[in-house]
């Protein structure tokens, strides 16, 4: 997944790592999220959008085909038939008919167009027909809203249509209420799947594209946060359009030009330096700036020698560091690695430990990898069995161990890139 600020070149980036990818042997498919939709843009020709059609898959060189997904095309296409089946139980209780909308008024509804897209990449990972996935995301919000949006309809079908109220549903009498249960359950088992998918850190990744200014490495920072809280592996940090070296100015006066150059040089690497220190564990690469935009196949082609499939970006990298490791299989984005090694595998997923005591006297604590960057911004909370957590504009609702659910919280601190939860056993809960 290749995530950045409008205008720094993600998805020239994304279409340089997937021809990459391809001038190696790999196949490809680069599908565009963004529905802006500036990928024919970069390769230098136009999709067709007929109304009502959902644009096909392009092959653009041999081992690469790309596609842009309409979400409200596809509502159109695939999902018309649930809209029918819905329309055609009009005496349900849960409080409004979505069978009565048109499928264009539908994408209105919060989350509907980003989880038709996901299904369909879902989709498109199960058929096993290419390696590597690479998807061009919209600017950070909307890939934010993207990502959330699977646990965000879970949570709220499970709110007001358990799965036990479904399930008597589907094995009752009505059939009109056991034919919606049993749609309603298939579109839930398609967005679970695009959840695994998602938290899955070795077939899925993000990639963040940034620039080397100040204001675009703290938006970074956010990135960085809410990818730890959502779970999300974030493969780099990938530093765009960073000015080349220059040789040793002589002992005559420099033209103003010159001058200016070398300290927008300086500043970049500065800001450089600053984001790998504040991010020691994730790759920060830098991709030299090319001079003339590279639009079409072939410069594209060109920058994807700069760019190698295996993470590393050759050029003005003064920084250092080995190229990110592959490992094999096929996945969405990139792999993982960097000089330092790999994360742990387990490092995303939260941890419980018993930290001291016994019986209603134990201390248990909950970690959370979160390496917040505005600690103000902090929020958590409490429904049921579930620990809602929110951070850098960012909030996830996170099922509690079953040990933690007859526990009260007692402390929360951020630790070293961690949120650590303290709890106490209720005594009004803990077993005698």
């Amino acid at each position: 997944m290749f995530v950045g600020k409008g205008g720094v070149g993600k998805t020239t980036l994304a279409c340089a790592q997937a021809m990459g990818y391809a001038r190696e042997g790999q196949r490809v498919l680069v599908a565009s999220l963004d529905q802006a939709h500036s990928l024919g843009d970069a390769l230098g020709f136009r999709f067709a959008h007929d109304a009502g059609a959902v644009p096909g898959i392009t092959r653009v060189v041999p081992g690469l085909e790309v596609i842009e997904l309409d979400s409200l095309a596809l509502l159109e296409d695939r999902f018309r038939e649930v809209a029918d089946v819905l329309a055609a139980d009009p005496g349900h209780d849960h409080g409004f008919d979505p069978g009565a909308l048109d499928p264009a008024e539908l994408t209105g509804l919060p989350g509907v167009q980003e989880l038709l897209m996901l299904v369909e990449i879902a989709q498109y990972a199960d058929d096993g027909e290419w390696d590597v996935i690479v998807l061009d995301c919209p600017p950070t919000a909307d890939m934010l809203r993207i990502v959330t949006a699977p646990d965000t309809l879970l949570g709220y079908l499970d709110r007001i249509w358990p799965p036990h109220q479904r399930m008597m549903s589907a094995i009752g009498t009505d059939l009109r209420r056991a034919v919606l249960a049993a749609t309603m359950q298939r579109i839930v088992a398609a967005v679970t799947e695009v959840r695994d998918l998602l938290a899955d850190r070795d077939r899925t990744s993000a990639r963040l594209i940034t620039l080397a200014e100040r204001v675009a490495v703290a938006e970074s920072a956010r990135v960085r946060s809410a990818t730890a809280l959502l779970g999300l592996r974030l493969q780099a940090v990938v530093v765009n359009k960073v000015l080349p070296a220059v040789p040793p100015a002589g002992p005559e006066p420099q033209h103003p030009a010159v001058r200016w150059y070398m300290h927008r040089y300086a500043e970049q690497w500065d800001v450089i330096a600053g984001l790998r220190r504040s991010m020691p564990e994730v790759p920060v690469l830098v991709a030299g700036h090319t001079g003339a935009e590279p639009v079409g196949i072939g410069p594209l082609a060109g920058l994807s020698c700069a760019v190698a499939a295996d993470g590393s970006v050759s050029g003005n990298d003064t920084g250092g560091g080995d190229p990110v490791r592959r490992d094999s299989g096929p996945r969405i984005g990139d792999d993982a690695g960097s000089a330092a090694g790999p994360a742990p595998a387990d490092a995303a997923v939260p941890a419980v430990e018993l930290e001291s005591g016994a019986g209603v006297h134990s201390v248990y604590a909950l970690r959370i990898q979160l390496p917040v960057a505005d600690p103000a911004t902090l929020r958590l909370g409490r429904v049921e069995d579930d620990l809602i957590v929110g951070a850098d504009g960012v909030r996830r609702r996170l099922r509690l161990a079953p040990v933690l659910r007859r526990c009260t919280v007692s402390t929360a601190e951020l630790d070293n890139g961690y949120l650590v939860i303290r709890f106490r056993p209720d005594p009004q809960e803990w077993p005698k």
